[in-house]
């Protein structure tokens, strides 16, 4: 069963809006073979430019689903973003049920229609292309985003000179940065 927790900035949660919201989104629970527990959260943001943001979070117990969307209308967002949500699923389904059917195992964690060309999505994307080794230096945050900037990459990996963990600064989508710090 889904829990939704739909909160909104700028804009008052109309029970239309809810509504729709839920009734879109519970259309993703037929793609479990058991409906999985789980708090849905949504973040509904209208700005002064009169566009519509919405955020969707599910956190699943083997994975999260999560996509974000912004359009003219608020409806339309909802829509796309449900698009986003299902291709999430069929992509992690064929990865999921691909791996059990290979080590021999027919319990599958999701519903298959048998047709193979829906089944199955390309994984080319998937696949290693290059490995790379190198040694992590320790330095702060600050240096970590001076290095990433230098190299022009949008992440850089290294090792926290005061915690002495691995953390990884990575670039918005704002142009900020953000740091994910490591347990």
């Amino acid at each position: 069963m889904m829990n939704y927790n739909i909160r909104g900035e700028n804009i008052e949660v109309t029970p239309a809006i809810r509504d729709y919201t839920e009734k879109k989104v519970s259309k993703l629970e037929r793609y479990f073979i058991e409906v999985p527990e789980a708090n849905v959260h949504v973040n509904l943001k209208v700005y002064q430019d009169k566009t519509a943001k919405v955020e969707i979070t599910i956190p699943l117990p083997q994975l999260v689903l999560r996509a974000e969307e912004i359009n003219n209308d608020m409806y339309a967002a909802i829509d796309l973003i449900v698009d986003k949500l299902e291709r999430q699923i069929r992509k992690h389904k064929t990865k999921v049920n691909r791996k059990f059917r290979e080590k021999g195992n027919t319990k599958e964690f999701f519903i298959t229609n048998g047709n193979p060309q829906t089944d199955v999505e390309d994984d080319g994307d998937l696949e290693v292309v290059r490995t790379k080794q190198f040694d992590l230096k320790p330095m702060d945050s600050e240096e970590a985003v001076l290095q990433m900037n230098m190299l022009g990459h949008n992440f850089f990996v290294f090792t926290d000179a005061d915690t002495n963990q691995t953390n990884i600064v990575y670039r918005r989508k704002d142009g900020k940065y953000g740091l994910i710090e490591t347990k």
